[in-house]
């Protein structure tokens, strides 16, 4: 396996390459910022053009996902639409191919910025999720929180290796902020802004690619010996 694997609020989770989380424990995935619908969204408000197979390649890579870890619960955690006409507008054959993909399976949609409301596919609707020492939600909140960790996204980080931007997780002592799931959705540095001021100390950056790598989310930190957990 390709992943990085670590602890959070006493879960072993795992950073997979795709950006999406695995919990073995609970056979849980995670999914982050898909964004469906946003070449349609773009066009519609007369933002530009995107190339019109976003969609069909989100859902690709979370059906392979899906098909490798055969999960007993799919979170996906929140901005899962572009916003809610992207989600009337979603082609027939797209719906159905979502409707397969939550058979049998718990199916748990947390509200995000650009899809507040329900959405006619079937699961459960959230605004944030609770499980084990966890709590799931779409953008991080402030210190004190009473879980032991949190699971968000919204941030769609990235941070540079050789020059190039790259997709990542990032994870401090009990807080974790996935990459964006879907294709075309673009990124934040994680250098400075929001997330430097939202991560603590010895955050990492789990970089996406062949294999997810662990680098310092701050370039003048040491990686620290309570995440270095990886497989």
């Amino acid at each position: 396996m390709n992943g990085y694997g670590f602890s959070l609020g006493g879960a072993a989770l795992t950073a997979l390459p795709s950006g999406a989380l695995w919990w073995e424990e609970r056979r849980l995935l995670a999914v982050s910022d898909l964004h469906l619908g946003k070449s349609e969204r773009t066009a519609r408000r007369g933002l530009g053009l995107l190339p019109p197979y976003e969609t069909e390649d989100t859902l690709a890579r979370l059906d392979a996902e899906i098909s490798a870890w055969r999960p007993a619960t799919v979170l996906c955690l929140g901005d899962s639409f572009d916003d809610l006409d992207a989600a009337a507008a979603l082609d027939r054959r797209h719906a159905l191919w979502l409707v397969r993909l939550m058979a049998g399976r718990r199916w748990l949609w947390i509200e995000g910025n650009h899809d507040p409301g329900p959405i006619d596919l079937g699961g459960s609707h959230l605004a944030e999720h609770r499980e084990g020492g966890i709590v799931f939600r779409h953008i991080a909140q402030d210190a004190g929180e009473e879980a032991e960790g949190e699971v968000s996204g919204h941030y769609h980080p990235k941070t540079r290796i050789a020059g190039r931007s790259r997709p990542c997780f990032l994870v401090d002592s009990r807080r974790l902020v996935l990459p964006a799931f879907g294709t075309f959705t673009g990124g934040l540095d994680c250098s400075g802004g929001p997330l430097d001021r939202l991560m603590g100390q010895g955050a990492l950056a789990l970089v996406l690619g062949r294999r997810v790598t662990a680098v310092p989310m701050r370039g003048d930190q040491k990686r620290p010996s309570a995440l270095t957990a990886s497989s």
